[in-house]
């Protein structure tokens, strides 16, 4: 399924159905009093979130989302019918922001909200009816519904995201330890959207890994793939950085991984930090030694190879470790 992370949509809620004016005129109440019944409730635009989706590409092809309209009322003080609630179901982790950027919603932890409420429904001149007033002849218009334009913006929600400049093997990693099947080649820029896949771990114990777009210098500044990808990475909680054991510098790429995230946003230095050499099947003892030397020491780090699955297992249990710190041992 084609991963789509931003949408435009127009949502309106339904106007609220008039109430009515009519007079009971039955054969043994020739002048009976007002009976207008009062009109429906619009009916409102409800989002409620899934953890089944992942992406908005089904929104995409609608981009207008109305909720029906009350009904009027009738005589007989008959009440007009309340317009159904429009759901528009979101993945998971789905902001909701207005044309200015000011975030309404995050869908995270949230199963239900209520976007735009419907318009009220108007009065039937039964209500009207007072001691001086025996028969009035007017009743309320429903009010209207509420139309806008918000924008869905989608990140990825996972518990380990891979960072690393293109062509770091993140891919062939992903589908090396989950059963996703993200697409692979010697080239920049292989994947240009986020692929999700479930790492199956011990006793039936699983977690949820991201490979992101691979990071460019300058993406803080939208170069590249820029903010698309880096806000997909602010929900992961910890940051799997895959460094190529043929990188020419190792400790610059780390820095420069880095920076890009603290420019982005300082908050995401605060997640948990682990550091893979990937295509370690080309090392023996001494480059690793060498390679170790210019790693950060307080950074766990692990030599891995997708190709034979070298250091696979112990890189599944050091994220699970990583994941389920107790509180107290955390701090």
């Amino acid at each position: 399924m084609k991963f789509i992370d931003e949408v435009t949509v127009t949502v309106s809620s339904g106007h609220g159905g008039a109430g009515a004016v009519s007079f009971r005129r039955e054969s043994m109440a020739p002048r009976g009093g007002p009976d207008g019944g009062d009109g429906g409730k619009g009916g409102d635009v409800i989002l409620r979130a899934s953890k089944h989706l992942n992406s908005l590409v089904d929104i995409r092809n609608n981009k207008k989302y109305p909720a029906p309209h009350g009904q009027p009322g009738a005589g007989a003080q008959c009440s007009g019918q309340n317009g159904e609630d429009f759901v528009l179901v979101v993945p998971e982790g789905t902001l909701v922001k207005n044309m200015d950027g000011e975030v309404l919603v995050d869908m995270t932890g949230i199963e239900k909200y209520v976007l735009l409420k419907g318009g009220r429904g108007g009065k039937g001149n039964a209500f009207f009816k007072t001691a001086t007033n025996q028969a009035p002849e007017h009743a309320q218009p429903g009010e209207d519904g509420i139309e806008g334009i918000k924008i869905l913006e989608l990140k990825v929600l996972a518990d380990v995201g891979l960072v690393g400049f293109p062509n770091a093997g993140k891919s062939t990693l992903l589908s090396s330890v989950t059963a996703a099947r993200p697409k692979i080649a010697d080239y920049a820029f292989t994947t240009l959207t986020p692929q999700l896949g479930m790492v199956e771990y011990r006793d039936g114990k699983s977690f949820c890994i991201a490979d992101l777009p691979g990071i460019i210098e300058g993406a803080a500044e939208g170069k590249g793939l820029g903010h698309r990808f880096l806000r997909h990475i602010e929900r992961n909680s910890i940051l799997l950085f895959l460094i190529p054991a043929d990188s020419a510098d190792h400790k610059k790429e780390f820095e420069i991984l880095r920076s890009e995230l603290e420019q982005y946003n300082p908050d995401m230095l605060q997640k948990d930090f682990v550091i893979a050499i990937s295509k370690s099947d080309m090392l023996d003892d001494e480059l690793k030694e060498a390679i170790v030397k210019e790693l950060p020491k307080k950074i766990p780090h692990i030599f891995i190879s997708s190709i034979t699955t070298r250091g696979l297992t112990e890189l599944k249990d050091l994220l699970w470790d990583t994941l389920n710190v107790p509180p107290a041992a955390a701090i």
